[in-house]
């Protein structure tokens, strides 16, 4: 999944190590994700130099994470910066607050955007982020 990692994006190695459990889940695992989140989130992250790189997490079909628009119609489509999404992936910033102060922006179903935090969590105690 190293297709996932893009120089000059931090997040773009999160997003690979949220692939990689997503690839270790055992069937039911993945079952129980996708049930639970129900949706796909479409991640576009700007970094330092200004350019832009777009993420899907899918839980809604397939229960992975890959470079690129999504293949079917995201839920929500968040925009924030590489630093924005590597505090919130290390626990440091909180979803809401990251909305609340601008750092954070939604195009879509914004009640769905704060599932993202729970993801993110699942994987950084699984990968040890």
């Amino acid at each position: 999944m190293s297709d996932i990692k893009v120089e000059g994006f931090k997040s773009s190695e999160i997003l690979a190590a949220l692939a990689s459990v997503f690839e270790g889940y055992s069937e039911a695992e993945k079952k129980s994700q996708i049930k639970k989140t129900n949706g796909i989130f479409e991640l576009r992250v700007k970094n330092a130099e200004g350019k832009e790189g777009v993420w899907t997490i899918d839980l809604k079909t397939t229960g992975s994470v890959y470079k690129g628009e999504p293949k079917s119609k995201a839920n929500v489509t968040i925009l924030l910066s590489d630093e924005t999404f590597t505090q919130l992936a290390e626990g440091k910033l909180d979803g809401q607050k990251a909305f609340m102060t601008g750092k954070l922006k939604t195009k879509g179903n914004m009640m769905f955007a704060t599932k993202l935090d729970g993801v993110l969590k699942v994987a950084k105690t699984k990968a040890k982020l």
